[in-house]
Parts: C-alpha cells; sequence; structure tokens
C-alpha cells in the first residue's frame, strides 16, 4: 500500500512538471515566433499592423473567447458578463489617464504611453491563464493529449501575439520592452496549469467567466483605441489596406480556430 501511494505521488509530481515545462514551452514558442514576425519581418509595416490587430482582436473575441464562455454559461450570462467586462475596461482607462496625468508628466519631447497597452495585456495575462488551465486538464486526462492540447495553444496563440505586439508597439512601448512585458503575461499561463492541477474543478467553473472579460478586453481596445485611430485620416487606397488587414486578422484566427 505505501509503494502504491509513493508510486501515485510520483506520478502527480511528473505531471505537475509535464504541465509547467508545456505552459512555458507553450507561451515562449507562440511569443517568440510572434515576436520574429513582429519586430522583424513585419517591423517595416507597423502602422498597417494595427489595422491587422483589430481583426485579430475582434476574431478572437467574437469566434473563439465568447462561443467558449456561451458554451458553458449560456448566452445571455456570456454576453452580461462580457458587458461588465467591457465597462470595467473603461474604468481602467480611465484610471490610467487620471494616473497618466497626475503622477507621471512625460519628460520634454518624450510621447506618452497609451493605456490601450495596459488594457491588452490584462487581457492577454487572462486568456494566458485560461490556456494554462485547459493544458493542465488535458495532461491530467493523458500526457499525450497534453502535448497535443499544447501544440495546438501555440499555433493558435501566434496571431494574437503579433496583434499584441502591434498594439503595444503602437501604444508607444519600445520593442524591448514590448517583449518584455508579453514574457510576464505568458507566465499567468503557467499560473493556469499549476492552478488547474491542484484544483481543476475550480479553475474550470471560473473559466468561463475569465473567457467573457478577456473577449470584452479585446474588444474594448480594438473598438475604443485602434479603430478610432484607424478613422483619423481618409484616404481611399489606405482604407482598402486597412479593411483587406482587418479581413486578415479575422480570418488568421477563423482558420486556426
Amino acid at each position: 500500500m505505501a509503494a502504491c501511494r509513493a508510486h501515485i505521488r510520483e506520478g502527480a509530481r511528473v505531471t505537475l512538471l509535464q504541465i509547467v515545462a508545456a505552459t512555458l514551452a507553450g507561451g515562449m514558442l507562440s511569443l517568440l515566433a510572434a515576436a520574429a514576425l513582429s519586430l522583424t519581418v513585419l517591423a517595416r509595416w507597423a502602422p498597417l499592423m494595427v489595422a491587422y490587430a483589430v481583426g485579430v482582436l475582434l476574431g478572437a473575441a467574437f469566434l473563439d473567447l465568447l462561443p467558449n464562455s456561451a458554451k458553458v454559461l449560456g448566452g445571455e450570462a456570456a454576453l452580461a458578463a462580457c458587458l461588465w467586462g467591457v465597462l470595467g475596461f473603461f474604468v481602467l482607462e480611465k484610471l490610467a489617464l487620471w494616473r497618466h496625468a497626475h503622477v507621471h508628466e512625460p519628460a520634454h519631447g518624450a510621447a506618452a504611453l497609451k493605456p490601450s497597452g495596459i488594457m491588452i495585456l490584462v487581457g492577454d495575462g487572462l486568456h494566458n491563464f485560461v490556456d494554462g488551465v485547459l493544458i493542465a486538464a488535458a495532461f491530467l486526462t493523458d500526457p499525450a493529449l497534453g502535448w497535443t492540447v499544447t501544440a495546438g495553444i501555440v499555433a493558435h496563440e501566434i496571431p494574437q501575439e503579433v496583434g499584441d505586439f502591434a498594439v503595444l508597439l503602437d501604444a508607444g512601448y519600445s520593442r524591448r520592452r514590448a517583449l518584455a512585458l508579453n514574457l510576464v503575461c505568458s507566465l499567468a499561463g503557467v499560473a493556469g496549469g499549476i492552478l488547474g492541477w491542484f484544483a481543476l474543478e475550480a479553475a474550470e467553473e471560473a473559466t468561463p467567466y475569465v473567457l467573457a472579460v478577456s473577449a470584452a478586453s479585446f474588444v474594448y481596445i480594438a473598438v475604443a483605441d485602434l479603430i478610432p485611430e484607424l478613422q483619423r485620416r481618409w484616404q481611399p487606397l489606405a482604407a482598402l489596406a486597412q479593411l483587406g488587414l482587418i479581413g486578415a486578422g479575422v480570418g488568421t484566427v477563423a482558420l486556426l480556430h
């Protein structure tokens, strides 16, 4: 009996180590792939990438996060949670603007950081947390399934991370700082994996609400911050390019989903 218990404990430790390794690897790989695209190949098209980010954020919210939340909560409850999330991010942006105005006046000639950077990090962190819970659930079912789910999440996350980089760079963050902050956000996936291992049932109960709030952050950033920026100037060719990139962003999420 003692040997059996020791074997079970050892198996549980191995599973936890695999969950931590998978969430770390998944976050790092998707982040590095997105950084390689956003900070090198796509760097020269940074202004246009804002339009692509709009498509990715809206696609992720309406084609992925909200439908998955609604499967558990029901449509009305998921939309209500998203509504409260949008209002919450409105308040968060007001607080960020107030804090910037009263505490951190930019130095002469320095560009002010937009609140959209903070909000995309919050939304991305929530999304990564849910991914960690999903990875934990898969590993607790079967380790092979856990690694398969991890690979799927890496592929799924790359376009969203590209969109996150576009938002952060547009918000005034340097490339190095955008990479560092995205790296910190990826650790939320590790936290979700560990919590899922310890208390999967409780974590799964919170997951649909977290998905709805994450969707709210993406919708708010796209509609309140990014789209108004795209509408500042009217140039027919630029408008067509923006529309095409928004469609490409939505299409990328739809294909990967």
